[in-house]
């Protein structure tokens, strides 16, 4: 069982940026790929980026709707997973969830992810 704690969410104006954290409990932090998917009010739950497995040479996966504006990136040695959020839009405002599943990434699917974090709240004022 893993246990994924976000962090960072808060209030940010268009443009700015704002680091979304999740740390993950247990030894096996690097078996399991790791993403992060937003729902806002009213809408379902999507994707948002995805990081691979492993101790380096990660593959990173994003969605159309952030690529070049967000950046996926994890440190296993802490066993967290960060979001750097850039040129920050008012439609990005939701409650981002960090998310891990222990296989190899395999697509954007919610049923993808084993295991999930209670969420943070993003809200891009314009």
């Amino acid at each position: 069982q893993v246990q994924l704690v976000e962090s960072g969410g808060g209030l940010a104006q268009a443009g700015g940026s704002l680091r979304l954290s999740c740390a993950a409990s247990g030894r096996t932090f690097s078996r399991y790929t790791m993403g992060w998917f937003r729902q806002a009010p009213e809408k379902e739950r999507e994707f948002v980026a995805a990081i691979s497995r492993g101790w380096f040479d990660y593959t990173t996966y994003y969605a159309d709707s952030v690529k070049g504006r967000f950046a996926i990136s994890r440190d296993s040695a802490k066993n967290t997973v960060y979001l750097q959020m850039n040129s920050l839009k008012p439609e990005d405002t939701a409650v981002y969830y960090c998310a891990s599943r222990n296989r190899q990434y395999s697509g954007q699917a919610l049923a993808d992810y084993d295991y999930w974090g209670q969420g943070t709240q993003v809200t891009v004022s314009s």
